[in-house]
């Protein structure tokens, strides 16, 4: 039976039964540790400034509590794990900052990782960069900057289809001829890594300055329905 967690008041179908976690982040502030609601059951590790805001979370409807990141100390990271090649990663987010690392890949648990790749972030202009480095650094970017101070939907996706990247529910870019991601084991981590050497879309923070709910990562495709299911539960 497929797994659920929830996003506002209503249970989305997370396709989460063989997800590699699940967050909602919602726990109270100076908490240390994020619940996944994954069946891995997986705790996540907060690191710096853990600040939840309990009353506004990702959408009117939602229960309160958002992970509130200040720019400078606060992310939170996984167990180790095995680099995969076809993956989802989701999360939603709030700012009206531009740069930051959304999720990724690394190879530490803590502080700047040496090898880092399968970036989910923030350019300095507000658009989402999705990025991979098999050995050539691949990346695909939103036509619009999304740091308007509301809740927005982000998933990105590598399988055999290439790279994709939706926000809101909408396919907003795309490459079909990158298909893989640099071949190492370590932690997804959420709100920071290194971005360097990343090219145009390089941030000057690598900090997530903003609010963060509902991060997940699925080590398969989800499908264009799945994902406009996922961005309309929290609606």
């Amino acid at each position: 039976m497929t797994a659920t967690y929830f996003t506002c008041t209503g249970a989305v179908q997370a396709d989460s039964t063989n997800a590699l976690f699940a967050f909602r982040l919602d726990e109270a502030s100076g908490s240390t540790s994020a619940a996944d609601f994954s069946p891995q059951q997986t705790p996540g590790q907060y690191q710096g400034s853990m600040t939840s805001n309990r009353t506004n979370g990702a959408c009117p409807r939602d229960s309160p509590g958002a992970y509130v990141l200040n720019g400078t100390t606060s992310y939170l990271t996984t167990t180790w794990r095995t680099g995969i090649n076809t993956f989802s990663l989701e999360i939603w987010f709030k700012t009206t900052n531009a740069g930051g690392r959304l999720i990724g890949f690394g190879n530490t648990q803590t502080g700047a990782s040496v090898q880092s790749d399968r970036h989910l972030y923030m350019s300095n202009t507000g658009q989402i960069v999705f990025g991979v480095n098999p050995k050539t650094i691949k990346t695909i970017i939103s036509p619009q900057a999304y740091n308007d101070g509301v809740w927005h939907h982000a998933i990105a996706t590598l399988s055999t289809a290439g790279m994709k990247l939706y926000l809101d529910g909408q396919n907003v870019a795309s490459d079909p001829t990158t298909t893989t991601a640099q071949d190492f084991n370590g932690h997804w981590r959420i709100g920071y890594d290194t971005l360097n050497g990343w090219g145009a879309t390089q941030p000057t923070n690598f900090f997530f300055n903003g609010s963060l709910r509902f991060a997940s990562v699925y080590p398969m495709e989800l499908t264009p329905t799945q994902i406009f299911s996922h961005y309309n539960a929290g609606r």
